[in-house]
């Protein structure tokens, strides 16, 4: 009777002839015919398995190739070069149009950064902007120009004939008075469409906006250089007589009680109430007719009219352009009021020299 046998499968290679199945019977080594039979159907289906394998891959890397060459390799490299020329025509004939229109559009993007061209939510129309407007300067010429003088003459008071501190401290309350009646104005005109929108008066210490005011402190001397230009365009007629204003004079005099009253008008009374009025008002009101960019430099044309000086009607124009783009990025007015403080505090030291 026969023994156990023990049987070893080793693992069979790639070439269905070198299949090997032994069985030791009783000491003997045969070969059995059951096992060959069933190592042949194994290998024969392994290695059907590879080559369609194989042969799917070849077929998917030609096909891959398909859209630029076929699998010969004459045709393949015809083809290349072909395209090779087509595609440097097209570089060519399309290059600087493209270039172009790149240029444009990175000049797009950079004016959108830089303006935040999202309008303000405008509940007025053009009637309350002009009706503000003019309000506005009429109140700063009667205040400045009838009411003051009144009240000083009333209270036995010439301004010619005031000291120094005396002309200082006119100055001091004419400009608060100018303010308030401003501030006044849009109040009164503005009081129909409370609540006002959040977007609008803001006042934060919150943000980035201190960088922006510093980029904008770069500007100051170029600012100044355009007084120089501005000068030699429209330089001060021959007939007009010289005449020296009272800030000059408390300058010239080095009264010190005098100059800090002079510095509190020009540093922070002056910018508090002009750019409330025109960052804060103007600027807005005119982004529901125009973009954000063109309200920038209509605001800045108004703010250097109503300085009623051609001689600084330039650097008045760009600074106006520098505080309202500060304005238009951060929608914050401290960021506007800073800057334009800290340019006057500028003049203002550079008149002390």
């Amino acid at each position: 009777m026969p023994g156990p046998s023990c049987c070893h499968v080793l693992s069979p290679p790639l070439n269905p002839s070198l299949h090997v199945s032994r069985t030791r019977i009783r000491g003997l080594t045969h070969y059995s015919s059951n096992s060959v039979s069933l190592l042949h159907r194994r290998l024969t289906h392994k290695v059907g398995s590879l080559s369609k394998s194989s042969k799917h891959r070849w077929r998917f890397s030609c096909f891959q190739e398909e859209e630029y060459s076929s699998c010969s390799p004459g045709v393949e490299m015809e083809n290349v070069e072909e395209n090779k020329s087509a595609e440097l025509e097209r570089y060519k004939l399309g290059y600087p149009n493209d270039k172009k229109n790149e240029w444009f559009s990175n000049i797009e993007e950079v004016f959108k950064a830089i303006f935040n061209s999202k309008p303000w939510m405008v509940p007025w129309s053009a009637s309350t902007i002009l009706q503000v407007m003019l309000l506005w300067i009429a109140s700063f010429w009667f205040v400045g120009s009838w009411i003051i003088p009144f009240l000083a003459h009333i209270m036995g008071f010439r301004r010619e004939t005031l000291t120094y501190r005396g002309q200082a401290l006119y100055s001091l309350l004419t400009d608060v008075a100018e303010g308030l009646a401003g501030i006044a104005i849009l109040h009164r005109c503005l009081a129909r469409f409370h609540p006002l929108p959040s977007d609008w008066f803001q006042f934060s210490l919150r943000g980035k906006w201190l960088i922006d005011v510093g980029l904008g402190c770069l500007m100051f001397p170029l600012v100044n250089r355009l007084s120089q230009v501005n000068l030699n365009l429209v330089p001060v007629l021959p007939s007009t007589p010289a005449s020296v204003s009272s800030v000059e004079q408390s300058i010239l005099a080095r009264d010190p009680v005098a100059m800090v009253l002079y510095a509190i008008v020009v540093s922070v009374c002056a910018p508090m109430w002009e750019e409330i009025v025109f960052r804060g008002f103007l600027l807005p009101s005119l982004t529901k007719y125009i973009p954000v960019w063109g309200s920038i430099l209509v605001t800045s044309l108004a703010f250097a009219l109503v300085h009623f000086n051609m001689q600084r009607m330039l650097p008045l124009i760009f600074l106006g352009l520098v505080m309202g783009t500060v304005f238009a990025r951060s929608r914050n007015l401290f960021s506007s009021m800073l800057l334009h403080s800290l340019w006057n505090a500028f003049v203002f030291l550079d008149l002390m020299k």
